[in-house]
């Protein structure tokens, strides 16, 4: 993956996302993170939008992840632009975490 966007509806749910997808193990999320390897010019930069505890929580925000996922894609992006964008990763979770959606995007 070149960049994440996980649903963020509290400061831990990224975490969870990155164990249950398998970036780390279980109790690792935290090193996982340190060190700015999710931060704009990380190694899997994440939330390039800002987020949903950034900017709009309630709301679509599921639907916007998608979007700013494709702006990533197609390097419309702007300012938010990550310099390795061909595969991104976008996961919602709802339903008090009884349901969760993972979309791939990538382009040719």
């Amino acid at each position: 993956m070149d960049f994440t966007e996980p649903y963020d509806s509290f400061t831990i749910t990224p975490l969870l996302a990155f164990k249950d997808l398998g970036f780390c193990g279980k109790g690792e999320g935290g090193e996982f993170v340190s060190g700015g390897r999710l931060g704009p010019g990380g190694e899997l930069p994440r939330m390039t939008s800002g987020g949903g505890l950034s900017y709009n929580h309630p709301g679509a925000l599921g639907v916007q992840l998608l979007v700013e996922a494709v702006r990533q894609i197609r390097g419309e992006a702007g300012e938010r632009q990550v310099p390795r964008h061909r595969v991104g990763l976008v996961h919602a979770v709802g339903g008090c975490y009884s349901a969760a959606s993972t979309v791939i995007l990538a382009q040719d």
